[in-house]
């Protein structure tokens, strides 16, 4: 993809939601995480490259003692459909009886933090806990009913971009959720 159709892509997109806007949910999950773990101790997980942006944005207002490490497994790469899971890195935390929060930038089919999430449990995690930037209103869930814990905002099912999200391995750094036009 060169620049100019990059730039096209997020020309052409219509915004879902704007930069105050996705602040505004992080700051809502920030709160509602904070209740639920501001004892516990947590390892927090970012689940890379998509959780990046929302991670870094969360974990600020998580006034709290927390571990922070990361997993990086993908099913997409720079491709718009998923296939196998890729296991790029797994963190090498003790995660016997601790509780985990995966931080993810999007709840599609849920897949991949399903398969992050079984993989703590089977490292001994006691509780493991999910918060998602993004959830994406259909019916294609991995199971019937998966949904994260903490959830900052929901959308309609279309290709979308943007704080963390990526398009063809582009756009993460977008100012906002962004659908590509026609998608």
């Amino acid at each position: 993809m060169t620049v100019d159709e990059a730039n096209l892509v997020l020309q052409q997109a219509d915004i879902l939601a704007d930069a105050e806007q996705v602040t505004a949910a992080i700051g809502q999950m920030a709160e509602e995480i904070t209740v639920r773990l501001q004892a516990a101790r947590p390892v927090v997980i970012c689940v890379m490259n998509g959780g990046l942006v929302f991670a870094g944005q969360l974990l600020t207002r998580l006034v709290f003692p927390l571990e922070l490490t990361y997993v990086h497994a993908t099913r997409y790469g720079a491709e718009i459909h998923g296939a196998q899971l890729n296991w790029l890195y797994r963190p090498a935390s003790d995660l016997s009886g601790r509780t985990v929060l995966l931080l993810d930038d999007i709840l599609d089919e849920g897949i991949t933090l399903a398969a992050i999430a079984d993989w703590c449990r089977e490292q001994g995690a006691a509780e493991v806990l999910m918060a998602v930037l993004v959830d994406k209103r259909h019916d294609r869930k991995v199971t019937p009913g998966f949904r994260a814990d903490f959830t900052g905002l929901e959308t309609e099912d279309r290709f979308l971009f943007g704080y963390g999200l990526d398009f063809q391995g582009y756009w993460r750094n977008a100012p906002g959720i962004y659908a590509v036009k026609g998608c």
